[in-house]
């Protein structure tokens, strides 16, 4: 089965870490462009960090640069998203996904108390 399983949310307060985990199955993430989006309710989908498959080049949101870091195991075939130096407002839901052709996950909150 194909899919994407994210694991790792919760709720940290300011200025603390987090990593979140997303296990695949059914492909090897070391074949894909795979990245980390969030989403929080009213606001549009917001595409985090990207990392692409040989050479494993990073891309990050602004938001995102200096305190984000994507990262892959392809023995384990699982995406990791580093987020440290938490901030209130990257508060959401994350999501791992595969970018081509496309496969989303069902997500994990991340909460950030002040």
């Amino acid at each position: 089965q194909v899919q994407l399983v994210e694991s790792g949310g919760g709720l940290v307060q300011s200025g603390g870490s987090l990593r979140l985990s997303c296990a695949a199955s059914g492909f090897s993430v070391s074949n894909y462009a795979m990245s980390w989006y969030r989403q929080t309710p009213g606001k549009e989908r917001e595409l985090v960090a990207t990392i692409t498959p040989a050479g494993g080049r990073t891309m990050y949101a602004d938001s995102a640069k200096g305190r984000f870091t994507i990262s892959r195991d392809n023995a384990k075939n699982t995406v990791y998203l580093q987020m440290n130096s938490l901030k209130p407002e990257d508060t959401a839901v994350y999501y791992c996904t595969r970018r081509l052709p496309p496969l989303w996950g069902q997500g994990t909150q991340v909460t950030v108390s002040a």
